[in-house]
């Protein structure tokens, strides 16, 4: 039998206690300082011809390894449910949002993606990642984690101004931009937890849509080497949800976060068949 990773078990307490506080934007993983990203280290419009050539290779080797990583059964994607949702929009601009619980959780989007990305046609996933995913891992992971179409944030304006930009020029020419909307990844949690604001807005000032992913999951009979069961995922694509013209981009906002956490507590409660309740709740 395998021991129970320590460093998970305490990543469990940390969510237990933070969920009890309220605390749903806070990281549970313990990384290290962020090396902060300044605005000549990126390019999020892959403007530079070597930035293309890696990022073409680098996304053939992200799909041999996330078929890969399903093939070996340490993905385990269950069932795909709804990608008539992501089909009604591949002409469109769009905003998809996702619960953030795992690593692979966008594996598992772009596995379900797959035939209808990445096959010559120029559809890609473009992901908005936090600093230190770009800035901190050397060698393999960190180029990886540079050209696989991935946007990261910033803690320097002039950064996050050329990002801002790169976001209103992807969304207008029609591509998909994954954001956590939850923001710090809390490993294995169920529920949903309540949203921010950012990528909501980014819908409602380019006018697109925006595509609610719930993941949900259950246990395996696979023990991984962190000695917890594999989970097996269940994809939910849901209707998508549209900004109202005659709203202002502060109401759009609200109302396109307000009714993507909707959607998600309505698939929670319909699968696991429970009420959605926090321990902070009680306090």
């Amino acid at each position: 039998m395998i021991e129970k990773d320590k460093g998970r078990l305490e990543v469990l307490a940390r969510i237990e206690e933070y969920e009890k506080k309220g605390w749903f934007t806070k990281d549970v993983e313990e990384d290290p300082p962020t090396i902060p990203l300044t605005p000549d280290k990126v390019d999020y419009l892959n403007k530079k011809l070597s930035n293309k050539i890696a990022s073409f290779f680098v996304n053939r080797g992200a799909r041999r390894f996330i078929n890969n990583l399903v093939r070996d059964g340490k993905m385990i994607i269950k069932e795909i449910k709804g990608i008539e949702n992501y089909l009604k929009l591949q002409d469109s601009g769009l905003i998809i949002t996702c619960n953030h619980f795992n690593p692979f959780d966008s594996f598992a989007i772009h596995y379900a993606l797959f035939p209808y990305m990445y096959n010559g046609n120029g559809k890609v996933l473009y992901k908005v990642i936090r600093e230190g995913n770009y800035t901190n891992f050397p060698g393999l992971y960190g180029f990886f984690f540079r050209h696989c179409n991935t946007l990261p944030l910033s803690a320097n304006f002039a950064t996050m101004k050329k990002f801002l930009d790169a976001v209103k020029v992807l969304l207008g020419r029609g591509e998909k931009i994954l954001i956590y909307a939850e923001q710090g990844m809390w490993w294995n949690y169920r529920k949903p937890r309540p949203l921010t604001s950012g990528a909501f807005k980014f819908a409602a000032e380019s006018n697109v849509p925006v595509l609610p992913i719930f993941i949900t999951m259950n246990d395996s009979d696979k023990i991984g080497d962190d000695g917890f069961p594999i989970q097996e995922y269940t994809l939910h694509f849901l209707p998508a949800i549209y900004p109202d013209k005659d709203k202002s981009v502060k109401e759009n906002t609200n109302m396109l976060r307000d009714k993507n956490y909707a959607a998600w507590k309505e698939v929670y409660e319909s699968v696991y068949g429970i009420p959605l309740s926090y321990s902070c709740d009680a306090n």
